[in-house]
């Protein structure tokens, strides 16, 4: 039988899951019996092998993580090249910021307040280059679109004709 992590509750139904590490999570019902999980659980065997299987080969391709050294690099050369790129798109578009900052986020490159504060993470120094200006411009026009309504594609467009196909090296 395969390990897993066995999660009781106040659920009706039993199900599985492989987590973010290719763990397998098995969610019950409090009073369900060990035999039924099992049973459950070897009658999905094939299932479970192909997704655990699939995400140790995802984690297998992943990027390693840099070291603090090389992260340290990273963070000041964002810093450095995506300040000056803020910089030349807000006069070209006629918006100002307020700040700049750098930060490790993993979910997103970019981010911008209503204050004006735009945070960059560091680790859009590992994507394309032609990534960099699309990122700067669509924070830049949240500074007068907070939101991604037809208005606001429209100016990404209007300074960066080409900004569909930058975005999409990001996936």
């Amino acid at each position: 039988m395969i390990e897993y992590e066995l999660r009781r509750s106040k659920r009706r139904t039993l199900s599985v899951e492989v987590d973010r590490e290719a763990k397998l999570i098995v969610r019950a019902p409090l009073h369900m019996p060990q035999k039924a999980i099992d049973d459950f659980l070897q009658s999905h065997i094939e299932w479970i092998e192909k997704h655990i299987s699939q995400r140790k080969e995802k984690i297998a391709a992943a990027p390693k993580e840099p070291t603090e050294d090389e992260t340290l690099a990273l963070r000041q050369k964002a810093y450095d090249v995506l300040s000056q790129k803020t910089a030349h798109y807000a006069a070209q578009m006629g918006v100002t910021y307020t700040h700049i900052g750098i930060t490790s986020a993993k979910g997103r490159y970019g981010s911008c307040s209503k204050q004006g504060r735009i945070n960059y993470s560091w680790r859009l120094m590992l994507q394309d280059e032609a990534t960099w200006d699309y990122i700067v411009v669509h924070e830049l026009c949240h500074l007068t679109h907070f939101d991604h309504s037809k208005a606001f594609w429209q100016m990404v467009e209007k300074y960066l004709p080409d900004y569909k196909e930058r975005k999409a090296l990001l996936k």
